[in-house]
């Protein structure tokens, strides 16, 4: 008992340390909590405690998560965790050492994102403007699927943006990522014209006092939520004819950074809009647009059809 107390006392340490100086969402803290909450039954299994645990004994929780059939992705987010967690620990005086130095992250190939056409896209779009009786549903959906596709926002940062969305220049959208880190993403003129008409639709979502977010909701969050706005885009890629399977806020993010890649966008400028802190995160994006490339050739060359015809 006193060894899972120890254990829990130092996990709250570690994501207290999460919110307070890296300023980590709610969202992050809480899968940090869940990972950490996993290797903490490890422990109390084995009559461990994080201050002296070995390497065999982080090595035995590893295999044991690949026994137990875990997704190499996944089993690569409890090892980060697990890393964070120790180093936290050897700069805090708790231990001397660092065991989860010695780890080996499961090997696994990165999976290429989730496409939408721009015909795609603009299916969507057609039909959030017009497959609804309600014009503020549709005024909002439209707006919410502009911005998105002009922006290529995570899409906690799209349901959280602020009212007004942007500063002095209505060009410009101020969005506040990961990490609390602000920049400034470009906002399309379709984006700005949906955002206007939105404008005056927008205190329909409202109840009570003045709301501070771009889309209200009567919810807890007082906005809303990625959840609804996932099960929104699910109901419009039936209306647009398109699998739901095939469509998510994640996709649209995806659908942005291609299509602008494909359109001749610098790498950088991309790297910039989407926040992302690594160069090699945005890069994955040309992966994809070769991996098109070569499906188009041999969909479409007489020579790729018929391997009979080289000779």
């Amino acid at each position: 008992m006193a060894r899972a107390a120890s254990t829990g006392r130092h996990i709250e340490s570690f994501i207290e340390m999460l919110s307070a100086e890296r300023g980590l969402a709610q969202n992050s803290l809480l899968a940090y909590r869940t990972d950490l909450a996993d290797f903490a039954g490890h422990l109390t299994a084995r009559g461990e405690a994080p201050e002296r645990v070995g390497i065999d004994s982080l090595r035995a929780y590893v295999q044991g998560l690949a026994d137990a059939g875990m997704k190499p992705a996944t089993a690569a987010r409890r090892i980060s965790a697990l890393r964070q967690f120790f180093r936290f620990l050897a700069q805090d005086g708790i231990r001397t050492d660092d065991p989860s130095a010695l780890l080996d992250a499961p090997r696994r190939a990165r999976p290429l994102p989730k496409l939408l056409s721009e015909a795609e896209v603009d299916a969507l779009l057609t039909a959030a403007r017009g497959s609804r009786d309600d014009p503020a549903e549709a005024a909002r959906l439209t707006a919410l699927l502009e911005i998105l596709y002009a922006t290529g926002l995570r899409v906690s940062e799209l349901v959280g943006l602020r009212w007004p969305p942007h500063g002095d220049d209505a060009r410009f959208l101020v969005v506040r990522g990961k990490g609390g880190r602000e920049r400034l993403v470009p906002l399309s003129e379709p984006a700005r014209l949906a955002i206007a008409d939105y404008a005056g639709w927008r205190a329909a979502f409202i109840t009570g006092k003045a709301s501070p977010w771009l889309f209200p909701s009567r919810g807890d969050s007082g906005h809303l939520t990625r959840q609804r706005f996932g099960q929104l885009l699910k109901d419009l890629a039936l209306a647009a004819g398109i699998s739901p399977a095939k469509v998510s806020p994640h996709v649209l993010r995806h659908a942005f950074a291609s299509h602008l890649l494909a359109h001749g966008a610098d790498l950088r400028a991309v790297q910039k809009m989407l926040g992302h802190a690594d160069i090699s995160t945005t890069q994955i994006y040309t992966h994809v647009l070769e991996a098109r490339k070569q499906a188009l050739v041999r969909q479409h060359h007489p020579l790729a059809q018929d391997p009979l015809a080289r000779d």
